[in-house]
């Protein structure tokens, strides 16, 4: 571990952010937690943070994280990037919601639609693990296409 870089209170902020699209892509582990219950004692801890996403409460965490976090630049970068790449990693899931609700209807809740979610929520977990893991050890966490939008987006 790197002792130079970002100070420990600031890699921890840094992970929190990617909450967001932990507690938003749960929604596409939908059929994955069906299949293997044994899986669903991985929600335990983040049961409180579902239950209060309902509602407007999800996109008001939103845009706070992007107006008090992200566009404030007396916050180190560290922090802002990494709440900048869970913002962006938040919308693509909301993309991958209204995708998958226009083809739900086409598709009928087959085999593909199973398989999309699956796909789309281990993505999402493997970023997010990725990210946090990247964050605590003090580097910053490379995903193609996003990283590059956030450090366009984060001066």
């Amino acid at each position: 571990m790197d002792l130079r870089g970002p100070a420990i209170t600031d890699r921890v902020w840094a992970s929190l952010p990617y909450l967001l699209p932990l507690v938003d892509g749960v929604l596409f582990g939908e059929y994955l937690f069906r299949q293997f219950p044994a899986l669903q004692i991985f929600l335990v801890p983040l049961a409180p943070l579902m239950v209060l996403n309902s509602g407007f409460f999800g996109l008001i965490v939103f845009f706070l994280i992007f107006l008090l976090v992200v566009r404030n630049s007396n916050i180190n970068r560290f922090i802002r990037f990494n709440a900048m790449q869970a913002i962006l990693l938040d919308i693509v899931l909301i993309i991958c919601r209204v995708v998958l609700q226009i083809l739900g209807p086409t598709l009928q809740g087959g085999l593909i639609i199973e398989t999309l979610m699956n796909v789309v929520f281990l993505g999402m977990l493997a970023a997010v693990v990725y990210s946090v893991v990247q964050t605590v050890r003090g580097e910053y966490a490379e995903i193609p296409t996003i990283s590059e939008a956030v450090h366009m987006q984060v001066r």
